[in-house]
Formats: C-alpha cells, sequence, structure tokens
C-alpha cells in the first residue's frame, strides 16, 4: 500500500476588518484530481483546531476519499487575531461562512464536494447547507445541535450525573467568575472524560487542539465561553432549526450515546431535513471518530459513496 500524499498550504482569506492580512491553512490527503468527490472535515469549537479530527484521514487511506482539514481564522496554523478577543461583531458565523467559500473557490472544489462538520463544525456546515450551494453533494452533521438554547439544557442536565463535589466547583466558579482557576479546569475535566472524549488517555490530536486552545482561547471565548455548558458567548442563541428545512442535499447525523449532542439536539435535523439518516454510536460520546473510529469511517465512507 502506497503512503497517502499530503499536501499543505496557505490560502489567502481577505478580511477587510481583521486590520492585517490574513491567512487559512489547510492539509489535503489524497488527490483533488483523483476524480473522486473530495470531503472537506470542519472542526469544531469554534476555535479549535483540526488536530483533534485527524483520524478522519482513514477516509483518505482506507477508502480513498480525498480529504481537506484546516484551521478556521483565529488558531492553529491560521492567521491569529487576539486583539480581537470579546469582538462579537468580528467572530461571526458569517466570517467562517466566508473562509470557508474562499477555501473552496481556491482549491478548485466548489463545484463538486462534500462536507463533515464536527461538533461546531456540523453546525457551520448546516450553515452552508441552508444557501444551497450548488456544488455541495453530501453533508455529514456529527455531535452538532441544531440550537444552542437546547444545548444548554442537554449539557446542564448531563452535569447533573457528574459526582455532588465536582457539580459544586462548577457551579462556584461559574458564579464567582473564576471559570480561569484550575479548580475549574479539573471540575471540566471529569465533565469531558465522560461526555467528550472517553478514550483514555485522549488521542495525541486531542491533546494538541487542547494547547492551541489554551495558548489562544481567543475565538472560544468570545463566541463559546469558558466550557461546553458554561455557554456566554455569542453563539448561545445561535439556532439554524427554522432553515434545516432548506438543507436540501443528502444528509446523515451522527451522534453518541453519551454525546454532549444529546437525541434531543439533533432531532430538529431529523425532523427538518427531507433527505436524512441518523446513526447513534453506542459506546461514543462527543468524538465517536476516536472512540468508534472504525465503525465512524464505516458509517461516513459508505454514506459519501452512495452516488
Amino acid at each position: 500500500m502506497s503512503a497517502l500524499k499530503t499536501t499543505e498550504g496557505e490560502l489567502d482569506f481577505s478580511v477587510p476588518t481583521a486590520g492585517k492580512p490574513c491567512k487559512t491553512w489547510y492539509k489535503l490527503f489524497g488527490d483533488l484530481k483523483s476524480g473522486v468527490r473530495p470531503l472537506i472535515g470542519l472542526h469544531g469549537g469554534p476555535g479549535c483546531t483540526h488536530d483533534y479530527i485527524l483520524s478522519l484521514t482513514d477516509l483518505a487511506s482506507k477508502y480513498d476519499i480525498p480529504l481537506v482539514l484546516y484551521d478556521q481564522i483565529g488558531n492553529g496554523r491560521s492567521t491569529h487575531l487576539p486583539e480581537k478577543n470579546g469582538d462579537g461583531g468580528f467572530w461571526t458565523v458569517e466570517l467562517f461562512l466566508d473562509e470557508l467559500d474562499n477555501l473552496l473557490t481556491q482549491l478548485g472544489v466548489k463545484d463538486n464536494y462534500a462536507i463533515l462538520g464536527q461538533s461546531w463544525g456540523g453546525m457551520l456546515g448546516s450553515a452552508h447547507a441552508v444557501l444551497q450551494p450548488k456544488g455541495l453533494k453530501r453533508l455529514i452533521i456529527a455531535d452538532s445541535p441544531s440550537d444552542m438554547v437546547s444545548w444548554v439544557k442537554a449539557q446542564n442536565l448531563l452535569r447533573t450525573g457528574l459526582p455532588k463535589d465536582v457539580q459544586d466547583t462548577l457551579t462556584k466558579h461559574e458564579q464567582e467568575g473564576t471559570t480561569d482557576s484550575k479548580e475549574y479546569e479539573a471540575a471540566v475535566l471529569v465533565f469531558y472524560k465522560k461526555h467528550m472524549c472517553r478514550v483514555d488517555p485522549w488521542p495525541k490530536g486531542v491533546d494538541d487542539t487542547f494547547v492551541w486552545m489554551k495558548k489562544d482561547p481567543t475565538v472560544y471565548m468570545t463566541m463559546n465561553g469558558p466550557s461546553e455548558f458554561h455557554v456566554i458567548g455569542t453563539l448561545k442563541t445561535w439556532s439554524i432549526t427554522d432553515q434545516a428545512h432548506k438543507i436540501s442535499v443528502p444528509t446523515m447525523l451522527i451522534n453518541g450515546r453519551y454525546d454532549e449532542a444529546q437525541d434531543s439536539v439533533v432531532e430538529p435535523f431529523f425532523r427538518e431535513i427531507s433527505k436524512v439518516k441518523w446513526a447513534t454510536l453506542a459506546e461514543s460520546s462527543h468524538m465517536p471518530h476516536w472512540e468508534e473510529r472504525e465503525r465512524f469511517m464505516e458509517l461516513s465512507a459508505n454514506f459519501l459513496k452512495e452516488d
């Protein structure tokens, strides 16, 4: 078996309000000229990096699907803008939609591509899909909510399953505004080990993403907040539910039994999208692409290759 061809690069991304030139870093696994429709992987956060979804490279190496991963603006190897911390008028869903469009155009794939979005990436993918771009042929929404109010409700319900002392620690620091403390961080990790990624120890890519986020939390803190359940950023009222019926391409929904994206937050997608499938992985939480890696890739590849 020959080694998987990889190509990295940077794409100029014009953002007039940024005050400086911006670039989007990307990495291609496989060959865009292979004749097989490429898959664009959208990572979560907002403000994560591509590292924690690197397992998607299985789709390129085992199923011959060309894969493009990239770090969204504001983190990883793309342009950082820490001076925009807290600027909700700058960090918008539209900014990331523009970046995705720019990437599709500059890579020459905008006429024929598929998207797999994980967590926030699925939210972004769904926002892209409701615009009905002609080149989008298939969509996978993995571990994503259709609205953030329901998401927070689901997190709070899951949180009641944590040990009482952990719950008390979380509440204390959220009320006192000390969510940057080591104690809060440790309590959050208890939740994450149960509902974000149950693989122990975490895969290197997951750890790497958290290192990047700690280094520059600008995007995550502005749009989300200090944790997955303490959502106080600009996305706190985001919803695509009332527009999801505009998603016209075949769509697959994936979540895990222990997922932060509980069935209650995924169900509106299933109800509103006309051509839709839904798979829940029994041994997974928020990262089935690691937790049940082989099954996740098999489901995704079969769906992507159906036509």
